[in-house]
Formats: C-alpha cells, sequence, structure tokens
C-alpha cells in the first residue's frame, strides 16, 4: 500500500510502502470516471484524481516529460461477434497515467537511496532521429517552430486530429529502447533516467499482470523499513531484464496478430474494394511502402505495391488486395 504526500503544487514529499490488506469498493472505467468527473458526481477520491492529474502533469511538463496519447484499437465483442474501434485516450486515462508515474520515481528514489533496485531506463533520443520527426511534421503539416521542444509539440498535439494522430505514431519511434537497468550494492548506473518520463522512474504499479513490478514492490519495502533486500530478489535481479524483454516481446505479438486475425476476418470477403485511407507511416527507404488508417472499419494495415512515394499525412483512395484470416495479413494497394 503506497502513500505519497504531495505539497499544494503537487511535489512529492513523502513516501511510504507497506503490505496491508485493502478492500476493493468499485470496480471503475475510464469512460466512467470521465463522465462523473465531467457531471460533477465524482466523489472525492474520483474527483482528486483530476486535480492532482492536473498537477502532475504541469510538473511533467515542467521537467521536460512527455506522455503519448496515440488512438488504440480495440476488439470490442458484441451479440457473439467481434468488431474493431478506435479509442483514443480520455483525460482520465492522462490523470490515471501520471499516479503511475507519480508511484514509479518515488519507487526509484528509494530503491536509489538503498542501493539496490531495478529502474525502467530509456536513452535520448539521437538528433538523428528528431530531425527525422521534424521531416515527418512537416509533411504532415504539424506546426514545429525551430524554438519549441519535442517534448511540448508531442504535448500540444491532438490525438483527435488524424494528421496529429499520424504524427503521435510517427513519435514513437523515439521512444523505443527502453530497458531495465538491475543494480547492486550502490552502483547506481549513470545515467538511469527514462528519457520520456525526465526522471528515474521505475515499474512498481502492477504485480499482478507485471513480473518486474512484484521485485520492485519487494525492494521498495525492504527500503522504507531499513531492511535488506531479501535474498530472492536480489538472486533474481540479473535475470530480469532479459525476461522481461523476452515477456513483453511475446505479449506485443499476441496483441498486434489478435487484431490482425479480426481486421483480416472482418475484411475477406471485400478482397477488390475501394477504401478512403490515411498515410499514417511510410517507410523511409521505401517510400512507396507503408501503413495507413482506416476510418471504417477500424484498420491500420501494411500497403505496398505501387510505384510512386506514398503521401503521408494525406488521404489516399486503396485497394484492399489481401485479407487472409489464416495468416492474419491485410495489405492494401493504392487504387
Amino acid at each position: 500500500l503506497w502513500r505519497i504526500d504531495l505539497d499544494p503544487e503537487g511535489r512529492r514529499v513523502a513516501t511510504d510502502v507497506r503490505r496491508a490488506l485493502v478492500r476493493s469498493r468499485a470496480k471503475l472505467d475510464y469512460a466512467g470516471v470521465q463522465r462523473q468527473i465531467d457531471t460533477g458526481t465524482a466523489e472525492e477520491p474520483v474527483a482528486l484524481l483530476r486535480d492532482i492529474g492536473r498537477l502532475r502533469e504541469a510538473l511533467e511538463a515542467e521537467r521536460g516529460g512527455i506522455s503519448l496519447n496515440v488512438p488504440e484499437q480495440e476488439i470490442v465483442e458484441q451479440d457473439h461477434t467481434y468488431s474493431l474501434a478506435y479509442r483514443a485516450p480520455l483525460p482520465a486515462d492522462g490523470w490515471n497515467a501520471q499516479i503511475s508515474l507519480l508511484t514509479g520515481m518515488a519507487a526509484a528514489d528509494l530503491m536509489t537511496a538503498a542501493g539496490t533496485g531495478i529502474l525502467r531506463t530509456l536513452p535520448t533520443a539521437p538528433d538523428g532521429a528528431v530531425a527525422r520527426l521534424r521531416r515527418s511534421a512537416q509533411a504532415l503539416g504539424v506546426d514545429w517552430p525551430h524554438h519549441v521542444s519535442y517534448a511540448d509539440v508531442v504535448r500540444a498535439a491532438d490525438p483527435a486530429d488524424p494528421r496529429q494522430a499520424a504524427f503521435l505514431q510517427e513519435c514513437t519511434t523515439l521512444l523505443r529502447g527502453a530497458g531495465y537497468t538491475v543494480f547492486t550494492d550502490g552502483h547506481v548506473p549513470t545515467p538511469a533516467v527514462h528519457a520520456a518520463v525526465a526522471d528515474e522512474y521505475t515499474h512498481c504499479t502492477a504485480p499482478l499482470r507485471r513480473l518486474v513490478d512484484r521485485y520492485a514492490g519487494e525492494l521498495c519495502v525492504a527500503a522504507v523499513a531499513g531492511d535488506e533486500p531479501p535474498e530472492w530478489v536480489r538472486a533474481a535481479l540479473p535475470a530480469l531484464p532479459d525476461e522481461m524483454a523476452d515477456g513483453s516481446r511475446r505479449a506485443n505479438t499476441v496483441e498486434r496478430e489478435s487484431v490482425d486475425i479480426v481486421e483480416a476476418a472482418l475484411l475477406r470477403e471485400r478482397v477488390g474494394e475501394i477504401f478512403d485511407a490515411y498515410v499514417i507511416d511510410v517507410k523511409e527507404r521505401e517510400p512507396a511502402v507503408g501503413t495507413v488508417h482506416l476510418d471504417d472499419p477500424a484498420v491500420v494495415a501494411r500497403i505496398a505495391g505501387g510505384t510512386s512515394r506514398l503521401p503521408l499525412g494525406e488521404w489516399l483512395r486503396v485497394r484492399l488486395a489481401e485479407a487472409d484470416p489464416g495468416t492474419a495479413k491485410v495489405l492494401f494497394a493504392p487504387a
């Protein structure tokens, strides 16, 4: 059970974590929470999510951190059938993420002070990657003045706008390379910062679904109590980065292929049809190959087969060339 005390600006002033028994009081979802807050019917704990979330978002901007609000495809089950829909993040998603970030930064501080731990790290994007992103912004018509930082542009982008949503999708390339860094006996690596968080950070808020959080929690409980880390935790730390990387790869593959299968099943009777699509990505070395986004059905798929450069950030008439549920493959070509 984490207790984090904040000052009036939302800055952390004290942290405590200990084992506790808790009772589930309500089952909430982001849409329901957002509705309660918007209508003024939220109870105090839920209403505080907005207040604290906004304070923490302001502090994130102050330290130069970013949170990417990229629309996601969701598989929707209704009347024993499956379909796809896009879900743009709500403000409540961001406020909740700020609570997780706050806790992860508090946990990182506890572990670095104690001298043993595991951090979530992300190197700063190289200048070349930022330059490529600037070119993408220009192609998409996204305003990016030279004096404005990458973080500020991302923060101002509206995921509900197709061009800006495509830009946010391009921004994910700058967040690749995240991993876990283990340290023991006070040998904290330098630097050990997560570039998107702009601070030291770790995963610790989801021990039921993410293995590393189980160990981070144990380390933090020991640190607050002034105890040495449990030996079984210390013994497991060296293997955790590779185990987490392998697990993440498999989870991402399953998630992507699940969506791919539904896309292919929805479109298998429509091969040869023409659709309006939005070009959200173009391969740098193969400019006739890229990714398109359809509004209805909610499909994101590969496009290839043309002879000219794809118009990034533009609408394009495309023909469905392939939709095979057996291979989970969907392919479009310029019409």
